[in-house]
C-alpha cells in the first residue's frame, strides 16, 4: 500500500520538460545589469534566509525550555537598554550592508548615456510601436496570428500545440549583440509596462512622458517578455520580443527593415 501511495505521489511530479514551468526565481539574464540584479536578489534572499532561521531558532528555543510546564516563570522587568540598542544597531547595520550594493546598481541602471542604439517604443491597446529614431525605420509589433487564433473561443485549436504561445510577435525588434540599446518608453492611451525579464527591465509606459531604459544584451538569441501593467481586456495578448544578432547579421535585417517598414508613417500588423 505504501509503495502505491509513494508511486502515485511521484507521478504527480512535474517531468523535466514541465520543470519550466515551475520556475519561480528570477533569470540570471543576459546582460551584466542583469546579473547584478540576480546577484542582489540571490544575497538579499540568502540574508533573509539567515535572519529567519536565527529568529525562529531562538523562539523555538525560548518556547521548549522556558515553557510553564517546566515551572519557568517570565522576568519582571519591563525594559532592557542593551538588548533594545543592540536590535536597533544590528539591523541597521544589516539594512546599510544591503543598501550600499543596491544603490550602486540602481546607479547603472539609470546611466543611458552614450547610446549606440536608440528606439521609441509606444505601447498601444493592444501592440507596440517601435522605431528606431536614428535609422528611419517604423513598425507596429502585434501577437503572432498562430496565438491570436488559438486564443479565441471556440477556435478548436490546442494552445499547447503552438510554438511561444502568446509569446510570439509578428515583427522582432532586433538590436545587435554587445550594442549599448536605449529604450524610451511612452503610450498612446493607458498605462502599459515593458517588461523583459532576461534584460531585467521593467518599466512603465505612460501617456504623455517618456520613460528611458537601456540595455546591452551580451549573448544573440531571441529574447521575450510581456506587457506588465493591467492595460484591458487583451492585457495578455501584447507580448515583446527582442532578437539579438550577430553585427553582421544585424546590418542585413536593419537594410531589409528599411525596404519595408522605412516609411514616415508605420505599417500596421497583417493581423489587426
Amino acid at each position: 500500500m505504501t509503495r502505491r501511495i509513494a508511486a502515485a505521489l511521484i507521478a504527480l511530479l512535474p517531468t523535466g520538460a514541465a520543470h519550466a514551468d515551475w520556475e519561480l526565481n528570477m533569470r540570471e539574464g543576459v546582460t551584466a545589469i542583469s546579473r547584478e540584479v540576480y546577484g542582489l536578489h540571490m544575497l538579499i534572499f540568502w540574508v533573509c534566509c539567515a535572519i529567519a532561521v536565527f529568529v525562529f531558532g531562538w523562539m523555538i528555543v525560548a518556547l521548549v525550555l522556558h515553557r510553564k510546564s517546566r515551572g519557568v516563570e517570565a522576568a519582571q522587568f519591563s525594559h532592557s537598554t542593551k538588548a533594545e540598542i543592540i536590535w536597533t544597531l544590528i539591523p541597521a547595520v544589516i539594512l546599510v550592508a544591503m543598501a550600499v550594493p543596491a544603490a550602486k546598481t540602481m546607479i547603472a541602471i539609470e546611466d543611458d548615456r552614450n547610446p549606440d542604439l536608440t528606439i521609441k517604443a509606444t505601447a498601444y491597446q493592444w501592440k507596440w510601436q517601435y522605431e528606431y529614431l536614428d535609422e528611419g525605420v517604423s513598425f507596429y509589433s502585434t501577437l503572432a496570428r498562430t496565438s491570436n487564433d488559438a486564443r479565441r473561443t471556440g477556435s478548436g485549436i490546442d494552445p499547447e500545440s503552438v510554438e511561444n504561445y502568446l509569446l510570439e510577435v509578428d515583427n522582432h525588434v532586433v538590436v545587435p549583440v554587445n550594442a549599448k540599446v536605449r529604450v524610451l518608453l511612452t503610450s498612446n492611451d493607458v498605462l502599459h509596462a515593458w517588461w523583459m525579464p532576461d534584460f531585467a527591465i521593467k518599466k512603465d509606459a505612460i501617456p504623455g512622458y517618456i520613460n528611458q531604459v537601456w540595455f546591452r544584451a551580451e549573448e544573440p538569441g531571441i529574447y521575450r517578455g510581456q506587457c506588465a501593467e493591467l492595460c484591458g481586456q487583451d492585457h495578455g495578448f501584447m507580448p515583446i520580443v527582442v532578437e539579438v544578432l550577430e553585427q553582421d547579421a544585424y546590418d542585413a535585417r536593419l537594410a531589409a527593415m528599411k525596404a519595408e517598414f522605412g516609411t514616415d508613417t508605420p505599417r500596421l500588423a497583417n493581423n489587426d
